[in-house]
């Protein structure tokens, strides 16, 4: 992994600071690696400190044995063989050091798409004309036009009156005149707002526009503090960003280039590997300079699902890439570019990468040959894949299943989370027991289990702060969540206990066993505060 930041997360790092959003409406928060992250911040971080924040994303990979990490480092050469990289070439500033990374398949996630004018990939940058695509959000003229990129504002409350004094270079927003449509209450925004470089270069003039977004976030603080009542009185500007985050530069034109016809159709392509469900949130390019509207919110269905033919190059052999950089059309991207998509591209992308070398394949084959095989493995890992059901082990789908309490055949049923009106979930008493019975005893080497984390709970129960109130309450792991669970199997005869863990708080859990039994039961104990359990998923291999 070369990365060019000292700190890993990209816009939800805390040099940036943008909470992590995705897939509006019931059910449709994002499984996977960003679930386990993000509860795994739940459980230490209760407080949303970005640090902390920081720490659990750096663990994430730093201590990842098959990942070898190059923090502060930028990619910025590559070699090529044809139509094939051979290797990359990378500085490290901190260390001195020039790093060569070669590989069989190269992955850019950089958001900017640095290997495009390094390797010749195809990519378009701007908006397309309308009759392109046929996609009537888009101008009736192509153009270079973007979505701007924003340096973000913290404010924190203090116990009594605390003053602001802007720099002398600050801009002045003397009246909310000056600030036509943009909401600048401390609580109402995290002034996201405060966006530029949409009519210019969101690469080449990335310098210059900070400058100017550092003038406008200043000013918009002074303008909050001290021109006008704001309640604004006891809030002290705790941090402002010197990172711009970034919304749209260059993005790769893939074998399918997704489209807001795509996205409006619900993306029910074959092969679907990944989701989104943010509106199509289309920022206008001259961003504060623009007095209008900054933004308008294009209706999207939730969710809607991104192929794999759109995560790697059309012309470049083993090239792949995730993010907002995917193969699609601007109106498409102003969708799947909120950074939970982003996370549930790149698993996908990354999973097609693993079966692409596993088979000696390049992806345009994995995508012809080996298609149920990656699904099959996302879902497996907790992924969600719209219109698509897990297949569950031979072993679990040909046992006797029986319970004590709630329908067991729900941790079976190949879908692991509520979808539409059916819930897919065993609900019980705390210490109830789900078996499954074997014909004759079995080797057992895995239990695969999926509990409720409340993928309906409100955004602002999770998400890190852009304020932060002196009565601020730390936020609490899902209540639903199984937090105490033991698995026994039965040994001639006698049931004893395999697996137990009294303090859960993920999702998604996976343990190997090593035992030979006749049954084996799961009994879910204690929650983090709801009075029954539930249960989605009961596998064993």
């Amino acid at each position: 992994l070369v990365h060019d930041r000292p700190v890993l997360g990209g816009n939800a790092s805390s040099e940036i600071r943008m909470s992590v959003g995705g897939a509006h409406g019931k059910n449709n928060r994002e499984s996977g690696l960003i679930e386990e992250i993000e509860c795994e911040s739940f459980h230490r971080n209760p407080m949303r400190n970005w640090s902390i924040w920081d720490s659990i994303l750096y663990e994430k990979v730093r201590f990842e044995p098959n990942i070898t990490m190059l923090l502060n480092c930028s990619c910025n050469d590559a070699e090529m063989d044809g139509n094939r990289i051979v290797s990359v070439r990378a500085w490290q500033g901190t260390a001195e050091t020039w790093h060569t990374v070669k590989a069989k398949i190269f992955a850019d996630c950089s958001g900017d798409s640095i290997l495009a004018p390094l390797t010749g990939a195809e990519f378009r940058t701007g908006r397309e004309a309308r009759a392109e695509f046929n996609e009537d959000i888009e101008p009736e003229e192509t153009d270079d036009l973007t979505m701007g990129m924003s340096c973000l504002i913290e404010a924190r409350e203090m116990p009594g009156p605390i003053a602001f004094i802007p720099p002398k270079w600050a801009n002045i927003y003397e009246t909310c005149d000056d600030l036509p449509n943009r909401r600048h209450g401390i609580q109402e925004s995290n002034y996201w707002w405060i966006e530029l470089g949409g009519m210019d270069d969101t690469i080449h003039d990335t310098e210059r526009l900070r400058d100017e977004l550092l003038k406008a976030a200043f000013g918009v603080w002074d303008h909050v503090k001290n021109r006008g009542d704001h309640g604004a009185d006891n809030w002290a500007l705790d941090w402002i960003g010197f990172l711009p985050g970034k919304r749209e530069s260059r993005r790769y034109v893939g074998d399918h280039i997704i489209t807001q016809n795509d996205v409006r159709s619900e993306g029910r392509f074959e092969d679907l590997v990944a989701y989104g469900g943010w509106s199509m949130d289309d920022h206008h390019p001259g961003g504060l300079r623009y007095p209008g509207k900054p933004t308008i919110f294009h209706p999207a269905p939730s969710p809607w699902g991104i192929p794999f033919r759109s995560l790697y190059s059309k012309n470049i052999e083993n090239l792949m890439f995730a993010g907002r950089n995917l193969s699609a059309t601007h109106a498409a991207m102003s969708s799947s570019r909120v950074m939970r998509t982003c996370a549930v591209i790149g698993q996908g992308m990354g999973t097609g990468a693993v079966v692409a070398l596993k088979n000696g394949l390049a992806p345009r084959q994995v995508y012809e040959q080996k298609m149920d095989e990656i699904k099959q493995t996302l879902m497996d890992d907790d992924c969600y894949l719209p219109f698509n059901r897990r297949r569950v082990p031979e072993m679990t789908a040909q046992a006797q299943a029986s319970a004590s309490d709630g329908d067991v055949e729900m941790l079976r049923n190949g879908y692991d989370r509520p979808v539409g009106d059916e819930e897919n979930c065993c609900v019980a008493a705390k210490g109830a027991w789900a078996e499954y019975r074997f014909d004759a005893p079995r080797k057992i080497s895995q239990i695969r289990m999926v509990f409720d984390t409340d993928l309906s709970r409100s955004p602002n129960e999770y998400n890190m702060k852009p304020w932060f109130p002196l009565d601020m309450a730390p936020k609490k792991i899902a209540e639903v969540l199984v937090k105490g669970y033991r698995v026994e199997a039965e040994v001639d005869g006698k049931w004893e206990t395999v697996h137990c863990d009294e303090g859960n708080y993920q999702r998604f859990v996976r343990v190997a066993v090593d035992v030979r039994a006749a049954a084996v039961r799961l009994i879910p104990e204690e929650t983090w505060g709801a009075e029954l359990c539930r249960v989605f998923s009961f596998d064993v291999r």
